[in-house]
């Protein structure tokens, strides 16, 4: 233990970094009864310290559906971005979209996190839905990270239901008993018939997945469903039994393991959504009705295809959903569009309005136009910095960073002014002699005049905190690292973890449609990504034609509001020819609008209409 101390005092001396370990001896915990030890197992209170390197960012309003004043101010919401920063970010309770209605309030969490399985799961047109990176210990981290922010935003009275297979369930069990989760069940969901393809294997047939069923305490919501009792049942003593019937959980039961039997989507069911691993609506209808009552707040992090979000919309529940796919987060849209419109779609007042928003990735333009104290509650989210008015030998500043003076530039008010040697000249002569250290300075990049992160004169250093911009170690302890959207329908849960934040590039495409013996045809000819590489001079980097091209939305039916695409496609299972893209779109008639959505890796998109002329 000396030489661990000792080691300890130069790391501390120094200023590096502690490893993990050393925190254990500084800060040592007492072991739980049940505890998995791994490789970079981060301490709960260092992540929500968010020693981590990830943290809140603010949401970003994209869109608003069913437009109305709800009784309780509440909107239903989809959220594009990592779900770790949106949990986050409910955590933290300050993005006022969300504040104080979330966080405690979610009466039931469900989510089916990728099951970090070897096999990989197959898709309804054989694409692998699965292949995951996330291997052994690191998906046991992934997911522990994220239950831990669940358990903090779940009610006290509430239920979390994590559906897993058989190859991973038994260690994020022992995670959520160390977590302190109650355990209540642990569910058995046969996921179908067997197929002459499995009878093949040389092995047991697998045929059910696992759902381990918590609460937050012992004090939680549980709706039994009942089978009505025959007219002509009796009791034993012939008498007419009391009650509403068979509980349908009793028919389950068999000690602490409860078997719930699946009805797969068929193919040619309305539920069907072509998104790659989607989970019926009868197995979500049976735990929301059971862990909730109507109005109840329902969370789904891993949000996929939305079954979780339809049919809570269904059961009249409130709901708030997160994925960090684009393909996830347009067929989400379009599913709840869909429903509102055939479940009394004449009387809007059945449904709470729902809205969409990014997260950890910005609009710039929308940014910029926004009122400068909202601006400036934005711009305080995204850096972490403490808002607050004082002044300094009569300069105003407008907030601190860890201690540190901010100066948050109104570029709004002084629209042709620049922060320029001028500007760091004229507040340096008012501050010198009377302040030394650091002063931080937000303002639009195309209002700096430096290259450089900062400049420094005598005792002060003057900071930089442009908009937009990628990285500054200054501020944060972990590269900053953007989505990375799939290529593939193979790769659509192959997504990696989104770090910090960026503002949107939008990319240049180059298309048009044409009509061929009577059918048409959208062709592609160009697509160029345009982003930021360069944290020194932000500037636009442009890369080859199509290489960063993700994927290829369609709807064919645009109504001139909303965006329900009919067609998806990804780069890697559309076929080139002669560097152009043909992606056939068959009869069209005059009038008729089409609306194509390109996302690159990135997440950025590009959005055109085009109008059938004859």
């Amino acid at each position: 233990m000396t030489k661990e101390i000792n080691d300890l005092i130069k790391l501390l001396k120094s200023g590096e970094p502690i490893p993990e370990l050393y925190k254990q001896i500084l800060f040592p915990i007492n072991n739980k009864e049940y505890e998995l030890t791994y490789e970079n197992k981060i301490r709960k209170e260092d992540l929500l310290a968010d020693a981590d390197g990830t943290f809140a960012v603010p949401l970003q309003l994209d869109k608003v559906y069913n437009a109305k004043a709800s009784a309780d101010d509440w909107s239903n919401i989809v959220v594009f971005g990592d779900n770790l920063q949106f949990l986050k970010t409910c955590y933290a309770n300050n993005d006022e979209s969300i504040r104080n209605k979330v966080k405690g309030k979610v009466k039931l969490i469900y989510i089916d996190p990728p099951f970090a399985s070897e096999n990989d799961f197959e898709g309804d047109k054989g694409q692998k839905a699965y292949s995951d990176k996330v291997k052994g210990t690191e998906f046991i981290e992934f997911l522990r990270r994220r239950l831990i922010l669940a358990k903090e935003i779940l009610s006290d009275d509430g239920s979390i239901y994590v559906h897993l297979d058989e190859k991973k369930s038994h260690y994020i069990k022992v995670i959520m008993d160390e977590l302190g989760f109650v355990f209540q069940r642990e569910i058995i969901w046969r996921i179908g018939w067997v197929s002459g393809y499995k009878t093949k294997a040389k092995n047991w047939i697998r045929n059910h997945d696992v759902i381990l069923f918590y609460t937050k305490s012992k004090d939680f919501t549980f709706n039994k469903e009942y089978i009505p009792y025959p007219d002509d049942y009796r009791r034993r003593d012939g008498k007419k039994p009391d009650g509403d019937g068979y509980a349908i959980e009793d028919t389950w039961n068999c000690s602490n393991l409860d078997v719930m039997n699946s009805i797969q989507i068929m193919s040619f069911s309305e539920e069907k959504t072509g998104y790659p691993t989607q989970k019926n609506e009868n197995l979500l209808r049976r735990i929301i009705k059971s862990a909730t009552n109507e109005g109840d707040l329902v969370m789904d992090f891993f949000a996929g295809s939305g079954t979780t979000a339809s049919v809570a919309e269904q059961l009249n529940r409130r709901w708030i959903v997160c994925d960090i796919g684009k393909l996830a987060y347009f067929t989400i849209q379009k599913r709840i569009l869909q429903l509102t419109d055939s479940i009394d779609g004449n009387d809007t007042n059945k449904h709470y309005p729902f809205i969409t928003c990014t997260l950890g990735s910005y609009n710039l333009e929308k940014t910029l136009t926004l009122p400068y104290e909202e601006y400036q509650k934005f711009v305080a989210e995204l850096f972490k910095l403490e808002l607050i008015n004082f002044k300094i030998n009569g300069l105003q500043f407008e907030g601190k960073f860890k201690g540190n003076p901010v100066k948050i530039f109104n570029f709004g008010k002084y629209k042709d002014s620049v922060v320029d040697e001028t500007y760091i000249d004229d507040m340096h002569s008012i501050l010198c002699n009377k302040f030394s250290g650091r002063i931080y300075i937000v303002a639009p990049a195309n209002q700096i005049d430096f290259l450089s992160d900062y400049i420094e004169k005598n005792d002060i250093r003057y900071y930089f905190l442009k908009i937009p911009y990628q990285v500054i170690k200054e501020l944060h302890n972990r590269k900053f690292q953007k989505i990375r959207q799939p290529r593939s329908i193979k790769e659509v849960n192959n997504i990696e973890e989104s770090v910090g934040f960026h503002f949107i590039r939008t990319p240049d495409v180059v298309s048009k449609i044409v009509k061929e013996n009577n059918l048409y045809k959208l062709k592609v000819t160009k697509f160029t990504c345009n982003e930021t590489e360069s944290v020194k001079n932000d500037e636009e980097t442009k890369f080859s034609n199509f290489e960063y091209l993700s994927s290829i939305f369609v709807d064919k039916n645009y109504n001139g509001k909303e965006f329900k695409f009919t067609d998806f496609y990804f780069i890697e299972d559309l076929k080139m020819d002669n560097e152009e893209i043909k992606i056939d779109l068959g009869l069209l008639v005059k009038d008729q609008k089409i609306m194509i959505v390109y996302t690159d890796i990135y997440g950025n998109d590009f959005s055109e209409i085009y109008k059938i002329k004859e």
